[in-house]
């Protein structure tokens, strides 16, 4: 789901970068539930058409419990993979579309409402013909900033307003807890400058790499004609960006190492920060941010600051001038005329992902309000479309979960008394949060209006860009969500030691109280067991309960035997092949998946305790409420996708494939092969199990 999501990292949005996948990944369509209708006596929540019956469930149990489902669902040309979420995606999209549009209409929204503003903002992401009539206008006024740089003192201030507004230039800044004292808030510098979706994109020389660079460089030129720059200018300042952000990638830290919190812990004060970088004046970038007091951040990657910096003073003005054109006009493309948006989609959504079509305008506008103005959506959302007994059914599962990941921890024979005694009170002090904050964001400071599409996304980025910044230095709040409540997702932050299950996601086929329990602990169970687990993955297993990094919760030798029994995992996923020689990265995905076999695990386990001193669960349609919960796992998983997109989240994202979270973790549980009659030798039944807990 949304993982293992810290404060520290930047949050999961729908822009074109390397956070694009978070969104694809949710814009497919969606798997049925039951043909049956939900009155009917032998409904469970699981239609039997989508089964291919010519493939046994032990020679591989994904393409057996959704073939028939994928054979019959071909990907609609405007989506690069079209698969489980989307039936929620597309449910909530028409209801925000709804309120929306009444918004929209309304005639007595009061001046500076919640209700005008994402009313105002939605209509002029819907009105084309204004935002064609207005052209490039509504970045002249920054283009001719950078037209006017003169000196590096120029293009840091210009840097620092630029990235205010949502335009990622050089480097991230912004705002997050203190990996190693979580009460604090402090200023984070991260890596960051790059167009293409992440470092490898630049370095790898296999034929695919080069053929997507190649496309970038075409897609950047015609972007620079658009603009109005002549051909042979736009190609040469196309291979300028390249050339920039190629030395930037070069600085970069894998995504690996990212995945490791202590790698990207370098808490600094100001004369050691600006030590490291003697060409870049901090004290006046911040005081570019309006925020002067700062003398002290947290810098991800120290190695790309300091290179930043040689790269500062080795590229001329000129081509910082060009690389600060590309990166404004890149951030504005959707919001400007037509022929910016389609040449976007020509290179982000065809080359990238596969996609034959563009979505339809109100899809996009409808993301788009949602990333600008989510909780004020979010308020209306919940109001019309989350009951209180939604909230409450999730809650007692929850429950249901964490009780039996606290059993599990007391029969793990790797594990000492000493740490199960701490990864327990760890366990207990799990914040859990369903449905919608408690405290809605005020959005009074924020002005916006049906003039100009642009210039709203451009101060609701830097409204929210300031008010994140503007908790440095003061004590965390824990209220605070880190996704708006429609989405379809859920996340674990292990600087908070919090689950966060948004209202979007409780709903089927995730979870349908009208569906069989076995169903809803194999769909929704498992996607909250995985958020527990995230608490005990790789990256979650070095924060202990207060949300501080640290190890010293776990003795060495259970440390050592919890590695032992990860790298099991990370190699299980290095062999899964995704396109020719493109395999799955193990060490990547390695934290998901440890969430997964631990989330599908301990939600079997709830469920076999919720059927203790009851009858036994009748069959249904031939199939035991042990192998339902195992198709109520894999329902959540059922995809097609384009090849373009599979090799796109294969290199950037943490997230497995659908089909490989599927059938991964049930290749280790015993539990599966019994319910299936799967025996050693059968690919379904893995010769060395991973299990850890």
């Amino acid at each position: 789901m949304g993982g293992n999501m810290r404060s520290r990292k930047y949050p999961l949005g729908i822009v074109l970068t390397v956070m694009m996948v978070a969104a694809i990944v949710m814009a497919g369509a969606g798997l049925r539930a039951s043909a049956k209708p939900a009155g009917d006596a032998n409904y469970w929540g699981f239609d039997t058409a989508n089964l291919d019956k010519t493939c046994k469930p032990c020679d591989d149990f994904y393409q057996f419990a959704m073939g028939g489902w994928m054979k019959a669902n071909p990907i609609p040309p405007e989506y690069p993979t079209w698969g489980s979420f989307s039936q929620l995606l597309d449910k909530n999209q028409q209801n925000l579309r709804q309120i929306l549009e009444a918004a929209e209409n309304a005639k007595s929204a009061a001046p500076g409402s919640n209700e005008q503003k994402i009313g105002d903002f939605y209509a002029s992401c819907m009105d084309t013909t204004a935002i064609d009539a207005a052209g490039t206008k509504p970045i002249e006024a920054e283009l001719t900033n950078i037209a006017q740089m003169k000196n590096e003192a120029d293009l840091q201030t210009e840097a620092a307003r630029l990235q205010q507004e949502g335009v990622g230039v050089l480097f991230g800044f912004r705002a997050t807890q203190d990996a190693k004292d979580s009460t604090q808030v402090v200023g984070a510098a991260w890596q960051g400058g790059l167009g293409l979706p992440e470092r490898e994109y630049y370095l790898k020389q296999d034929d695919k790499s080069k053929q997507v660079r190649d496309a970038y460089v075409k897609h950047v030129a015609k972007m620079f004609e658009l603009l109005g720059d002549p051909a042979d200018t736009a190609a040469a300042e196309a291979s300028t960006v390249l050339g920039i952000e190629t030395s930037l990638a070069n600085a970069s830290m894998k995504n690996t190492d990212l995945r490791d919190p202590n790698k990207t812990y370098h808490r600094l004060k100001m004369a050691d920060l600006q030590a490291m970088t003697p060409d870049f004046n901090w004290e006046s970038y911040f005081k570019a941010l309006g925020h002067p007091e700062l003398k002290e951040i947290n810098v991800g990657q120290p190695d790309f600051f300091k290179a930043l910096n040689a790269q500062l003073t080795v590229t001329s003005l000129a081509d910082w001038k060009t690389y600060y054109r590309w990166h404004l006009l890149n951030s504005a493309a959707p919001a400007l005329p037509e022929k910016f948006v389609d040449e976007e989609f020509e290179f982000r959504g065809k080359v990238l992902t596969g996609a034959k079509e563009i979505q339809p305008r109100w899809k996009r506008c409808t993301q788009a309000t949602d990333r600008s103005l989510g909780e004020a959506l979010g308020q209306v959302y919940v109001q019309k479309y989350f009951p209180p007994e939604a909230k409450a059914h999730a809650l007692v599962m929850v429950h249901n979960l964490i009780a039996a990941l606290r059993d599990d921890l007391q029969t793990l024979s790797w594990m000492s008394p000493e740490t199960r005694a701490q990864a327990t009170a760890k366990l207990e002090a799990f914040a859990v949060k369903i449905g919608y904050t408690d405290k809605w964001r005020d959005y009074s400071e924020l002005k916006i209006d049906r003039v100009s599409f642009l210039g709203n996304q451009r101060r609701a980025a830097a409204f929210d860009f300031q008010r994140r910044l503007s908790k440095i230095g003061k004590p965390v709040d824990r209220t605070e969500w880190g996704m708006t409540p429609p989405t379809v997702n859920a996340y674990y932050n292990s600087s908070m030691n919090e689950i966060v299950f948004p209202a979007g996601i409780l709903q089927p086929p995730f979870y349908d109280p009208k569906a069989d329990d076995a169903v809803n602990y194999g769909g929704m169970g498992a996607v909250i067991g995985h958020e527990i687990t995230h608490g005990f993955d790789d990256q979650g297993s070095q924060f202990d309960g207060r949300g501080n990094l640290t190890a010293t919760w776990w003795k060495p030798e259970d440390l050592k035997n919890f590695k032992e029994r990860a790298a099991c995992v990370e190699t299980q996923f290095d062999g899964y092949v995704v396109d020719g020689d493109l395999h799955e990265n193990g060490k990547l995905v390695l934290g998901e998946s440890i969430a997964d076999l631990g989330g599908i695990t301990i939600s079997y386990a709830a469920y076999e305790k919720s059927l203790e001193g009851k009858p036994r669960p009748p069959d249904k349609d031939g199939f035991t409420p042990e192998q339902r919960f195992f198709l109520g796992w894999v329902q959540v998983w059922g995809t097609n996708n384009r090849p373009e997109y599979e090799r796109l989240m294969a290199n950037t994202n943490p997230h497995p494939l659908g089909r490989f979270r599927g059938n991964g973790p049930l290749s280790n549980m015993a539990e599966f092969a019994k319910a299936f009659g799967c025996k050693k030798g059968d690919a379904m039944v893995r010769e060395q199990v991973c299990k850890i807990w």
